[in-house]
């Protein structure tokens, strides 16, 4: 696609965006004129249609602030209590700044097992599914107050990328001190050239990419790229900008200066793709024809439509879904342990909670997670 395509934020449906500290955070001190000004620009895209997700640094830097506490490196205790602190300073100026435009903020607070377990992805995604349906604004952040060394991203940039994959979203915010990706870093090399789209993420651009942050920013031009590559992957395109000036995204929008990443597919036929082509299935589900029927309309699969369960899997897990007759015909992510999968077989969507003891999602496979083979779709199986 060419940059012209992606001039307007507007045009895409579910946009994540990644704010740094120093973006945020001054002398341990929140800016909130620069804070409100992109709080305006989001309740401007909700406005056109869009669902918005904040992915926000600034905790550690606002707490540091908050306690008292001195410049320079902080020991690890240190920066979990800063965190602590500065979470919720953080949490109450978004939230205070959509209430004034009558939006709410939802917090959430991840580590990275919760982006690479599968159960707590699961978790995850559908809390951040919920309160985009709310008309909610999910401000997430990774959760230092508890996160060491071991178990932590590190930078917000790869968080972020992971959240847009989680969140299906088709669109990457990345707002930072620089204005997009050059061949070299433009502070050491005058004669840099900016680069306003990347068709792909090659090793030549993996080499511009330069490591210097910020003392309030773990992450430079690298963990950038990196995120590019994990999104651009998933189906989401990447967008690089400055976030220095008041109101970055509607210059963005406007034309202002950016690198683009394009995605060469959706987020849904990635995921597609991914289903159907990058998970091992744990297990079988034997269907009804009115199921089959269900689904090659486009629905979903629901208890009522299965005839057998077998294999070991869990919630989450890729499971092959085969006919009456034991033909394979596409292959999807159960919302069920086997368990509980085999108790719910064969039964109305309505009668879940009473037989699972908590109310449960309706579908077996929710048409979404669902990828169906051409031979089934065309009627040839």
């Amino acid at each position: 696609m060419s940059t012209d395509a992606h001039r307007s934020l507007a045009a895409f449906k579910r946009i994540v965006v990644k704010i740094g500290s120093a973006l945020l955070v001054e002398n341990g001190e929140l800016k909130r004129d620069w804070l409100e000004a992109l709080v305006s620009d989001i309740v401007r895209l909700m406005g056109s249609g869009s669902e918005v997700l904040i992915v926000s640094s600034g905790s550690i830097a606002l707490g540091r602030g908050e306690l008292g506490l001195p410049k320079g490196p902080l020991k690890l205790e240190e920066s979990q209590a800063a965190a602590a602190a500065g979470q919720i300073a953080l949490a109450q100026a978004y939230a205070g700044a959509l209430e004034t435009h009558g939006k709410k903020a939802g917090q959430i607070l991840l580590t990275l097992g919760d982006t690479e377990e599968r159960r707590r992805y699961l978790n995850a995604r559908a809390t951040i599914g919920m309160l985009l349906k709310m008309g909610a604004v999910p401000i997430i952040n990774e959760n230092d107050s508890v996160a060491t060394s071991e178990i932590r991203y590190g930078d917000n940039d790869r968080l972020a990328a992971r959240v847009a994959t989680m969140a299906s979203a088709d669109c990457l915010v990345l707002l930072s001190d620089i204005d997009g990706l050059y061949t070299a870093p433009p502070s050491e090399d005058p004669d840099a050239v900016f680069l306003p789209e990347v068709p792909r993420i090659t090793a030549e651009i993996e080499a511009m990419a330069g490591s210097a942050g910020s003392e309030l920013s773990r992450g430079g031009m690298k963990t950038k790229i990196d995120a590019g590559k994990i999104a651009t992957a998933a189906g989401t395109s990447m967008v690089i900008t400055s976030g220095k000036e008041l109101n970055p995204l509607a210059r963005l929008s406007d034309g202002g200066r950016a690198t683009w990443f394009p995605a060469a597919a959706t987020p849904a036929s990635a995921r597609k793709a991914w289903i159907g082509g990058h998970l091992e299935p744990r297990g079988k589900i034997t269907l009804d024809a009115g199921a089959l029927t269900a689904m090659k309309s486009g629905k979903s699969l629901l208890p009522a439509g299965v005839v057998s369960v077998s294999g070991t899997f869990s919630r989450g897990d890729a499971v092959t879904l085969v006919s009456p007759e034991g033909r394979t015909i596409g292959r999807g992510l159960v919302a069920y342990d086997v368990i509980e999968a085999r108790l719910i077989a064969g039964r109305n969507s309505r009668e879940i909670e009473a037989i699972v003891g908590y109310p449960g999602r309706a579908e077996m496979v929710h048409r979404d997670d669902l990828v169906l083979e051409d031979a089934f779709l065309n009627g040839t199986r």
